[in-house]
């Protein structure tokens, strides 16, 4: 666990904070304790049991479609593969995108559990970008103009399976399943905040390393920067390259919840930690995350937008 080090974030000291600095800028991971939200993660976990092992007909019933991203989907596609996992998707329970959100009404608690568990999270996260500018050494001015805004972020619940998750009877004409879990990838935006349950299987891309893995530690919150945040510092700290491999005696679940900038966001270098010296071009993370999601559901025919392509 040395590798992935652990922040009080009630009371982060000067050695946390170089801990943290050094793991961002290696792999881009880092476990949070003290956080407060152990009651929400038991609610949490609880309600996406109940939602997973609920009928088939309860799942079809809030199915993502090519129109509309949210909801249930245990098709979907990293690196034009399959994943190994079911999900479920939903946006800000209050936010101006909530009537887009799919709600099972017969999975008891469902829609309470999750949005006490939005609400949490987006606090959460706000913190913990305040305490990766804190380990950047960066000005309150700069906080104040790098805000994430809990209405562009999302949530997630995912349940690995053992083996394929689509019915037999339906993989006619489906993309290959892959070879791991889930492929390796970075998330698109500041940060993500993970849950994990006890089972393991989550590995980072250590720059000095190789894959290591993250391994699930009581109490804690799992933190892995985006690729937004890579760009803002110009590449002091790193996305995080991150996979699950595959499950083999059991299931497992993780929930992530995905802190992004605002939807009209100019994505570039903050001058601070640029030196005069931008590694990126500036661009718009509307049209970002619009390329990054694009292939979710369906193969695009082409690997999805990197924050590479924005290199100078």
């Amino acid at each position: 666990m040395d590798l992935v080090p652990v922040v009080d974030i009630s009371n982060p000291g000067a050695t946390s904070l170089a801990e943290l600095d050094k793991a961002c800028r290696d792999h881009g991971f880092f476990l949070l304790s003290r956080h407060g939200l152990d009651s929400i993660i038991d609610e949490t976990f609880a309600a996406a049991r109940r939602f997973f092992d609920a009928p088939r007909v309860v799942k079809d019933g809030v199915r993502r479609s090519a129109e509309n991203a949210l909801g249930y989907n245990e098709r979907e596609l990293t690196k034009r593969v399959r994943d190994h996992k079911e999900v479920f998707d939903f946006v800000d329970p209050m936010g101006r995108s909530a009537k887009h959100n799919r709600w099972p009404d017969t999975v008891d608690g469902f829609y309470d559990a999750m949005t006490n568990h939005y609400d949490a999270c987006s606090d959460l996260a706000a913190r913990t970008t305040e305490l990766v500018f804190s380990a950047l050494g960066c000005s309150d001015q700069t906080v104040r103009q790098h805000p994430g805004d809990r209405s562009v972020s999302s949530a997630r619940l995912n349940h690995y399976t053992l083996g394929d998750p689509v019915p037999e009877s339906e993989r006619d004409g489906l993309a290959d399943l892959a070879e791991v879990a889930l492929g390796h990838h970075t998330d698109l935006g500041l940060l993500t905040l993970l849950i994990q349950d006890d089972v393991g299987g989550l590995q980072a891309q250590s720059g000095d390393h190789g894959w290591i893995d993250v391994e699930p530690r009581p109490g804690t919150i799992v933190v892995n920067l985006a690729d937004c945040m890579q760009v803002w510092t110009n590449d002091r700290y790193k996305a995080a390259i991150h996979r699950v491999l595959p499950m083999t005696t059991t299931t497992r679940m993780s929930v992530p919840y995905f802190y992004n900038p605002p939807r009209d966001a100019t994505i570039e270098p903050i001058a601070e930690l640029a030196d005069g010296t931008p590694t990126y071009k500036p661009f718009s993370f509307r049209t970002y995350i619009d390329a990054r999601t694009a292939d979710n559901f369906a193969d695009a025919g082409a690997e999805d937008a990197q924050i590479a392509d924005y290199a100078i």
